[in-house]
């Protein structure tokens, strides 16, 4: 069998406030193309569909555009869809009936009855194209509290915190109870959450797991599984062994991913469960440009030097995100920039001042160092500037996890 894995589509989504709809649609046909193309038989999104929890209008309707041209497009490929952080999985499971009658199969939280796992609703066969069925996916969406097993019932081995073993218990108990293991076929399982060992993005990205436990390692996913489809992580990248992959985003979705390139991951299962894999790459609609450590008096040179295409359409105007040196600051830099690139066809969508250089203050007095915006700098490149200023020593990964849970509690009481 031939599959596709794709995670993190995140429509709806907006980067320094301009909309990226145009990009999703040309992404999404793109992925159409990569399904007819290569003879897919099964897809997998792996959750984060929308941006938000609550989709606009224009979002659900390129959602269900696009599964309508993917199943005319591929009339017998099976769709599997779940849930991820940023998705009420309760309102994507909605249409699931209808959406079932077309072979697309949306699973959302797990459900207990008197604290038993409904496993098999979780339990998606795949047909090859003679019509028997080949392989299983055991569809697992993002984590919730009520999806996890009671951590008091659970007992910890090696210091490993009762989530990462509730989380455990979870995949174990979709496993079993779900019976996938006994007709011996493969078995590809999916998941939304992080990994240990995973390169995550920063700004993008939410610390998602309940109890401030921040990843889980790869032993949580059952030995047998043929291939395990992972969301929640931008980057595409394998974790641990070559069958546990993240598939990444579609497009950069902050500036740290702008050096990211997307793709999306083709498997070819073998009977036995070996898998080949391959990384598709996917186009980028628009253009993300980064001019690092410049004087404010040469960005207007540097944007003329990039030949742009005069009179673009919003839309397709490439992202710029902009970082002036120190040096020569005057007050109003953010309003003075956003002078300078209004008379091109970009988009700005950062702007950040460099660091001092090695044996000066990260943190210089406002007698040194004009006034800066707070949007101008990131939450985390602030906390390490200060905590080093004090403590005259980098944070460590300690620091920077109190630090992201701290953040995450506040983005939620807000």
């Amino acid at each position: 069998m031939r599959l596709l894995h794709t995670a993190d589509w995140h429509i709806g989504q907006t980067l320094a406030g301009f909309a990226r709809h145009h990009e999703h649609e040309n992404v999404l046909a793109a992925i159409e193309n990569i399904c007819v193309e290569r003879e897919v038989d099964a897809l997998i999104v792996a959750g984060d569909i929308f941006d938000h929890q609550n989709p606009s209008g224009a979002s659900q309707q390129l959602y269900y555009r696009t599964l309508l041209a993917l199943r005319r497009a591929c009339p017998r490929m099976t769709i599997t869809i779940t849930a991820g952080n940023h998705d009420a999985a309760g309102r994507l499971e909605a249409p699931a009936a209808i959406l079932g009658e077309l072979g697309v199969h949306v699973v959302g939280n797990a459900r207990r009855i008197d604290g038993r796992l409904n496993a098999r609703r979780h339990l998606v066969p795949l047909h090859a194209r003679g019509g028997e069925v080949a392989a299983h996916v055991l569809a697992v969406s993002y984590p919730t509290p009520a999806c996890l097993p009671p951590f008091g019932s659970l007992a910890t081995e090696n210091g490993m915190s009762s989530i990462v073993e509730a989380t455990r218990t979870l995949y174990s108990e979709m496993w079993e109870g779900s019976g996938v293991w006994r007709d011996g076929l493969p078995v590809i399982v999916t998941g939304h959450l992080h990994v240990l060992g995973a390169i995550e993005s920063e700004g993008a990205e939410r610390r998602i797991l309940v109890g401030g436990q921040h990843a889980v390692p790869a032993t949580i996913f059952p030995e047998d599984a043929a291939y395990v489809a992972l969301g929640h992580l931008h980057k595409a990248q394998r974790v641990g062994t070559e069958h546990i992959r993240y598939s990444g985003s579609l497009v950069p979705l902050s500036a740290t991913e702008a050096p990211y390139a997307h793709s999306v991951t083709l498997v070819n299962l073998d009977g036995d469960g070996t898998c080949e894999i391959e990384e598709v790459p996917l186009p980028r609609p628009v253009g993300f440009i980064r001019l690092p450590h410049l004087r404010l008096g040469d960005l207007g040179d540097h944007l003329k030097g990039l030949d742009l295409e005069p009179g673009l359409p919003a839309e397709r105007q490439p992202f710029v995100q902009v970082q002036i040196s120190r040096e020569g600051l005057e007050p109003g830099l953010h309003a003075r920039i956003e002078e300078i690139v209004s008379e091109f066809s970009v988009r700005l969508v950062g702007v950040s001042v460099a660091k001092a250089e090695p044996g000066g203050s990260k943190l210089a007095s406002q007698t040194t160092t004009p006034t800066v915006h707070l949007k101008e700098l990131q939450p985390l490149e602030m906390f390490r500037e200060a905590f080093e200023e004090k403590h005259s020593v980098a944070p460590g990964e300690t620091h920077e996890r109190v630090f992201h849970e701290v953040l995450a509690a506040a983005a939620t009481e807000e």
